[in-house]
């Protein structure tokens, strides 16, 4: 792949381009891309795929794309990123992919939207 990007990374600027052109929607002032974040709880860094930094000053959310073309994402794809969130304190996360989640992921990104998650 001498002059040609890698796929991922094309998606990856892809989702980045969409969340910056519907910013205003979810009340963003900012959306970069590749980005590190710390961890509060754990002081791990994550790399994170981009950030959305909220137009009131309010926090940023998580951007993680996921391009996986074989299955639908799976818990522990969804699981991972609830984690990221509650770790850097993020107000919330966006996970792109092109098949969907499984049913165990989709229950696990409703009970971290319905704030059943909070505990953790």
């Amino acid at each position: 792949m001498n002059n040609q990007q890698k796929t991922w990374e094309s998606y990856e600027q892809v989702a980045v381009f969409l969340l910056d052109r519907m910013a205003e929607k979810f009340d963003l002032r900012l959306v970069e891309g590749k980005h590190k974040v710390e961890g509060h709880r754990s002081g791990t860094i994550y790399e994170i795929d981009g950030k959305g930094v909220a137009a009131n000053g309010g926090g940023f959310i998580i951007l993680e794309c996921r391009r996986y073309t074989a299955s639908r994402l799976k818990q522990e794809h969804v699981a991972a990123l609830v984690y990221r969130i509650l770790d850097t304190g993020a107000k919330g996360g966006i996970i792109v992919s092109p098949l969907g989640l499984q049913e165990g992921a989709r229950k696990i990104a409703e009970a971290k939207k319905r704030g059943k998650c909070s505990a953790w």
